[in-house]
């Protein structure tokens, strides 16, 4: 669709507006619809693990962590469902519970596959470092069972780990850490 020039950009607020009266998920890039693709057990399985974790550990601290199914509102013609997402400042209340996006995420994790580890490290990363509320952005590689992680130091200055080996995930904004072996945990 993004070559057709009858095709008109939308912005979020239409796309969330529109009844697809499908199963299939779909996310908003540069204005344009785009079909998200399913993902495998493997993707499931270390997602589910990191939604697991921090379900317990984030109860009663204000914070809240989602699956796929809470969009990210990154501008007006950018919307995105990461594989897990951490939103703060009591997102359970019934106005909050409410809403289909958030635009504030804390922390956002995605799950890499081959078919979407560079979109997701790539033009997703630079779309998620520019909303202000991002603190840590890790990316899980189910094959290799290795992280990559990202946290903001200041307001325009990131560190970046690729990890070689396993390693325990930090998110010092939570004040928690997410052990490897729970990441990806076969049982």
């Amino acid at each position: 669709m993004r070559h057709d020039p009858l095709y008109k950009k939308i912005t979020v607020d239409e796309f969330l507006a529109i009844d697809f009266g499908t199963d299939r998920k779909f996310e908003l890039v540069d204005g344009v619809i785009r079909l998200m693709t399913g993902g495998t057990p493997a993707h499931s399985r270390v997602a589910t693990n990191i939604l697991v974790f921090l379900a317990g550990k984030l109860r009663g601290t204000g914070c809240r962590a989602y699956n796929s199914d809470m969009g990210v509102r990154v501008n007006d013609t950018d919307l995105r469902y990461p594989d897990v997402s951490i939103f703060c400042g009591n997102p359970a209340t019934r106005e909050r519970e409410e809403q289909r996006v958030f635009d504030d995420p804390k922390v956002i994790f995605e799950v890499l596959s081959g078919s979407t580890a560079k979109i997701d490290q790539g033009s997703k990363l630079a779309e998620y470092r520019d909303l202000a509320s991002i603190d840590t952005i890790v990316f899980a590689d189910p094959e290799n069972e290795l992280t990559r992680v990202v946290q903001r130091l200041g307001p325009t200055t990131w560190r970046d780990d690729m990890f070689a080996q396993p390693h325990d995930v930090a998110l010092p904004s939570l004040n928690l850490t997410i052990p490897h072996a729970e990441i990806f945990a076969r049982d």
